[in-house]
């Protein structure tokens, strides 16, 4: 199933924080969106999954979703969103317990096995370290074999070393079974690992300012300092522009 956004524009009151947003997200790629601070990242990814209804526009949903799908849509969030007092198992049970499923705790096994988490069943939020838990949380949007992922900052909370790892678990889960992506991510080293198609937008009220499309291989891509530039290069002025702007 793809998602096709066409002529999306928002305000907050007085102000308009998306204009005229279209974007094509193809099935079974990785589609990353970065801008300054305060361009409509998030807002954009909400109104993706239904959370907010645009003042004008429309998000379509074209295709069927992939077989066994039970939420076309799902998120995962920076902040992991666990429940304290379940154990990991229990927190990927979670996504499954509206429905009847005679495999549940097969697609359970299966899950945490794909994300490595298998010896950490039992575990409970408390005991894991932040990769961990995100893994927890990334297995749990897996469970319900969604149509496509919402990524808002996923990795933005972890440190240097453990977001690398989970960046290479990603590339990992998408070379074994190719799914779906809108990731918002602030950091261009991220886009640039994981994005086969890097969404460039302007400072509020939001515009795509261009889309690079990365052709090389997700497995074994390296930093592609080049490509970083050229989308520093698009932002940094309105960056500048962006900051200026939130300290007045």
């Amino acid at each position: 199933m793809d998602l096709r956004v066409e002529g999306l524009t928002h305000r907050y009151g007085e102000t308009c924080v998306l204009d005229d947003i279209s974007l094509e997200i193809p099935a079974g790629r990785i589609v990353c969106v970065v801008g300054p601070s305060g361009c409509g990242k998030s807002t954009l990814l909400r109104m993706l999954g239904g959370l907010e209804r645009p003042e004008r526009g429309q998000v379509l949903q074209v295709g069927v979703p992939p077989e066994g799908c039970l939420n076309p849509l799902t998120y995962v969030f920076q902040d992991f969103a666990l429940l304290p007092w379940r154990d990991v198992a229990g927190n990927v049970r979670l996504a499954l317990e509206d429905h009847r499923l005679p495999d549940r705790e097969a697609i359970i096994d299966d899950v945490l096995a794909r994300t490595r988490l298998s010896e950490f069943a039992r575990a409970l939020p408390r005991q894991l370290s932040g990769g961990m838990k995100q893994r927890v949380a990334i297995a749990r949007a897996l469970a319900v074999r969604p149509a496509v992922m919402l990524m808002d900052e996923p990795l933005s909370a972890l440190d240097a070393q453990t977001r690398e790892l989970l960046m290479d678990d990603l590339v990992g889960l998408w070379m074994r079974e190719r799914f779906t992506a809108v990731y918002v991510t602030h950091n261009l080293a991220e886009a640039v690992r994981l994005g086969h198609r890097v969404v460039v937008l302007s400072r509020r009220p939001g515009r795509v300012r261009e889309i690079v499309e990365i052709d090389a291989p997700l497995e074994g891509r390296g930093a592609m300092e080049d490509v970083q530039a050229h989308l520093w290069g698009l932002m940094r002025d309105e960056a500048r522009a962006a900051d200026a702007e939130l300290l007045a």
